[in-house]
């Protein structure tokens, strides 16, 4: 048997699987969906106020206060930018390597599964697609079979073939929806993060212009 009857023969087999694996394919991108939702809603803050406490902190040189005004914050922007700020005072260099890490580790979080809902909107009507051809080549096999017939099992595989193209686009819509909108919150609320993460390296410059001077005061 050649590749081109092992192929015929691997068609046969319909086109049914493909859409129950497209099934199963959206109902995993609608718990990871409704996963990251909840994921990335529960940990909202105001930021233009939680910002301000912490410059009304540092401006008093209140670090401990703005540490507990951070851990008091759902946010994972409060989590990087608390990493930094409890290393304020081993200098602006340190402060920068924990902010870094910090926002890594809180993007890698926030971004977690991802990577799915992309390969879905991406591949899902590829496999729709497959699933059209199998529809086609059983629908050339029925023709063959009847003489060139039109028959009732020619318009049933010809239908399956474009059920398998519909439900691999209808899959692939929200998954790459959800994937864009949740990919531009993450940029948003890391956008924030480097906001405050600024304030915290301003004032660890500050803090670290302070020192040598109060030291020579002595």
């Amino acid at each position: 048997m050649d590749i081109q009857e092992r192929l015929t023969a691997f068609a046969m087999l319909g086109a049914g699987w493909v859409m129950w694996f497209l099934v199963g394919l959206s109902v995993i991108g609608l718990a990871v969906i409704l996963e990251r939702a909840w994921a990335l809603i529960s940990s909202r803050d105001d930021m233009p106020t939680l910002r301000a406490d912490l410059a009304k902190h540092l401006e008093e040189d209140d670090v401990p206060g703005a540490i507990k005004r951070l851990q008091a914050s759902p946010s994972f922007e409060a989590g990087i930018v608390r990493e930094g700020l409890a290393a304020v005072g081993q200098g602006p260099h340190v402060v920068e390597q924990r902010l870094d890490a910090a926002r890594g580790i809180a993007q890698s979080r926030m971004q977690r599964n991802l990577a799915f809902l992309g390969t879905v909107g991406n591949n899902a009507p590829f496999v729709g697609l497959l699933g059209t051809v199998i529809g086609v080549i059983r629908a050339f096999h029925t023709l063959e079979q009847s003489a060139g017939q039109v028959s009732n099992g020619l318009m049933a595989e010809v239908g399956e073939a474009l059920v398998a193209t519909a439900i691999g686009l209808l899959v692939a819509l929200p998954a790459v929806a959800a994937f864009n909108l949740f990919m531009r919150t993450v940029k948003v609320r890391l956008s924030w993060a480097d906001a405050l993460g600024h304030d915290v390296r301003a004032h660890a410059e500050l803090h670290g212009q302070r020192a040598p001077s109060g030291a020579k005061e002595s």
